[in-house]
């Protein structure tokens, strides 16, 4: 038996937002431990999700056994929508199921919504990803790369981000022009979360897919800030905290022979 509390139905809303345009059906893995885990591919294999909302995440969590469940995230999403973003949401399966109910509690009215998703058998391959060291990592305001990946894309089909000792660019150029907007270490001792940290091992200049960085910073509601890790020729981590868990997404970059 799987029953996970949310205090506000607002949280799931946003992670599938922030996925439903990369992966259409993936794994949820619930376990009494790790609460609930995502590990999905994109079609084109170039983004990797990986998604923990611990324990921590719900106000109430209990799960007798491991179990999977496959969801189609465009049902969910649809389904989600019928919840105030403030309303308590539970979700609830029964061992081996086959259906997942998702009810919502309104807090102000005397009001409880049940709605059933059909489960689905998808296959997905568990790869195993390993903590590694980064030639350099960004920490800075999310809203502020969501932006800036937003802009570009309506500049170039490409953003390169280049990181040296004291600062970090980002650059597209395209058809009708180029732009490049530079950040350097800033430190907001009132608003932690405006503050911008780069920390360098070495200087890094690497090029992503402007439609894969818009699809990552749909995330940017998750969280105040994004961690970016860089390391020269390997996939980047862009990470969002949640209240307790995070959302990883592994971007491969593009290669000149791509460009």
């Amino acid at each position: 038996m799987l029953e996970a509390k949310f205090d506000e139905a607002s949280l799931l809303k946003k992670v599938t937002d922030a996925i439903k345009d990369s992966v259409k059906l993936c794994n949820f893995n619930c376990s009494q431990n790790d609460g609930i885990t995502v590990q999905a591919i994109d079609d084109s294999r170039v983004l990797l999700i990986a998604l923990k909302m611990d324990p921590g995440c719900f106000t109430e969590f209990r799960c007798d056994r491991d179990m999977v469940l496959g969801l189609d995230l465009e049902s969910l999403g649809k389904i989600l929508k019928q919840g105030n973003n403030e309303d308590y949401l539970t979700l609830i399966a029964e061992d081996k199921p086959d259906n997942l109910l998702i009810v919502f509690e309104d807090k102000k009215k005397d009001r409880i919504s049940e709605f059933s998703l059909k489960l689905m058998e998808i296959d997905s391959d568990v790869l195993s990803i390993d903590e590694m060291d980064h030639d350099c990592s960004i920490t800075m305001p999310a809203s502020d790369f969501a932006k800036i990946a937003r802009d570009f894309k309506t500049m170039s089909e490409s953003l390169q981000i280049v990181v040296i000792k004291e600062s970090v660019k980002f650059k597209a150029e395209g058809q009708i022009g180029s732009g490049s907007v530079i950040f350097k270490p800033h430190t907001d001792l009132d608003h932690d979360e405006q503050s911008i940290k780069i920390d360098v091992n070495s200087p890094v200049n690497l090029t992503f897919g402007a439609k894969y960085l818009n699809d990552i910073v749909k995330a940017a509601s998750l969280s105040s800030t994004i961690t970016i890790k860089l390391t020269d020729k390997a996939p980047a981590l862009f990470e969002f905290k949640l209240p307790s868990g995070y959302l990883r997404y592994y971007l491969a970059p593009k290669f000149e022979d791509e460009e």
